[in-house]
């Protein structure tokens, strides 16, 4: 999904991925922190193979619930790149895209839900989530 990005002036103090519950917790110097699940980052990932090269091209991400961050390289002093579990690993989160992430989570998250439910696709619940019997 195509996200507009403004600058801000925000700069990460502590980035943290809590692989385990498949989190990445990142601080930021005005003193908010937000708790990314690894899933709304890789089906937000601003890599040209889901965006496209224009839009109109975005292919709409699904099937990542049980995704994972495996690895994360620093982008100059500017961004991140994360590895995900599923191979994924071009996408290039600037601090002001993660920022915007993070501030308005709850709006794209349920963005993302109803672009899922248009296309005819239904979220499956993470593994790590599923009730055992």
């Amino acid at each position: 999904m195509r996200l507009q990005v403004e600058p801000t002036q925000w700069m990460p103090t502590d980035i943290k991925l809590h692989q385990l519950s498949k989190i990445l917790e990142i601080s930021f110097n005005n003193g908010e922190t937000f708790q990314l699940p690894c899933e709304y980052l890789r089906v937000f990932t601003p890599s040209a193979e889901a965006l496209g090269h224009a839009p109109g091209q975005e292919i709409l991400q699904i099937g990542k619930e049980n995704v994972n961050i495996s690895d994360i390289k620093a982008i100059g002093n500017y961004a991140i790149a994360p590895t995900f579990t599923d191979g994924h690993n071009t996408g290039i989160y600037s601090w002001d895209l993660l920022y915007k992430l993070g501030s308005e989570y709850k709006m794209l998250w349920a963005d993302y839900l109803q672009e899922l439910n248009n296309a005819g696709h239904t979220r499956q619940v993470p593994l790590a989530t599923q009730v055992k019997q």
